[in-house]
This record gives C-alpha cells, sequence and structure tokens, in this order.
C-alpha cells in the first residue's frame, strides 16, 4: 500500500528507482574509470566502464576549433577474443597487447571502483 501511494506521489515505481540508482551507479563508475589512465584534462570528458559482463565502454569528448569531438570505443569480450569498435563502426579483433592493456585497465577499474565508490578491499 504505502509503496503504491509513494509511487503516485513521486511518479516513480519501485522498479523504476532501481533502474535510476544503477544508472547513477555506473555514471560514477565510469567517472572513477576515467581515471585510469591519469587525471582527465579540464577541457575533456572521459569515461571508462563495465556494462555488462562482457562489455567496456571507453568514451572520450574534447573540444576542437570550437567544436565537440566524440569518440566511444566498444570493447566485446568473448571466448574467442576480444571484439573492438569505434563509434558504431566494424568490430576488429584486439592486438594481444590490446588485449592485455585492456585487463590491465580493467583490473584498475575494479580496483579503484571497489575502494573508492563502494569501500570494499579490492580483492585480486
Amino acid at each position: 500500500m504505502i509503496p503504491k501511494l509513494l509511487s503516485l506521489i513521486t511518479g516513480q515505481t519501485t522498479e523504476d528507482k532501481h533502474i535510476d540508482a544503477h544508472r547513477q551507479l555506473i555514471r560514477q563508475e565510469a567517472q572513477i574509470g576515467g581515471q585510469v589512465f591519469g587525471p582527465v584534462p579540464a577541457d575533456r570528458r572521459r569515461e571508462f566502464f563495465c556494462l555488462d559482463k562482457n562489455t567496456w565502454i571507453w568514451h572520450e569528448e574534447w573540444n576542437e576549433a570550437g567544436r565537440t569531438q566524440t569518440r566511444t570505443t566498444r570493447y566485446d569480450v568473448r571466448p574467442t577474443g576480444i571484439l573492438k569498435a569505434q563509434n558504431n563502426g566494424t568490430y576488429h579483433k584486439v592486438s594481444a597487447e590490446e588485449a592485455q592493456n585492456l585487463y590491465e585497465a580493467a583490473r584498475l577499474y575494479k580496483d579503484r571502483v571497489y575502494t573508492e565508490l563502494y569501500g570494499v578491499p579490492a580483492v585480486a
């Protein structure tokens, strides 16, 4: 009864609130992830995050000649290798070196997100 009453007042269902909370956590994780490779310059926006168990996203925005530029890289981790697409382009298999770099970035991301956002010591 009370959840229904609250949803009438706020206009949000419990499910909507959970979805909003999940999105907010992903935004916070993405912000932390954007700093994995060092400080983000003031004129840039950088995000790196785990979208789901097989998908990693690297997104960056900056101004160039007064115009906003963006680059979004999507990594799909599969049993046969890692596929990469930029700006919704064609997928290509990444090299062993790039796969290792992604692995290290994901490890750093996990460590920082666990400790900085959730207050949990990173697990090896």
